[in-house]
């Protein structure tokens, strides 16, 4: 039997979230025929959940998340 503690990193748990809703989200948008980043930009600079089709829940999944921490972990993503 191990007798080490696990550790759980929710920071990396929540990075994996925002990433698996991105991606849901602009799939969703690509099946509706919508141009995905001009879409979901304009919902992060603006707030206005309309950028957004519903098509899948789109809408109400990326809601579930907070515009600023959506936009921290793409810049993240990105100076990586």
């Amino acid at each position: 039997m191990d007798d080490k503690t696990s550790l759980f990193d929710i920071t990396l748990f929540k990075q994996a979230q925002i990433e698996y809703t991105i991606k849901e989200v602009y799939q969703s948008l690509m099946e509706r025929g919508y141009d995905p980043v001009n879409q979901i930009v304009g919902y992060l600079i603006s707030g206005d959940p309309g950028y957004i089709s519903s098509h899948n829940d789109a809408r109400r999944k990326i809601l579930e998340l907070d515009r600023e921490v959506i936009v921290a972990f793409l810049l993240e993503q990105y100076l990586k």
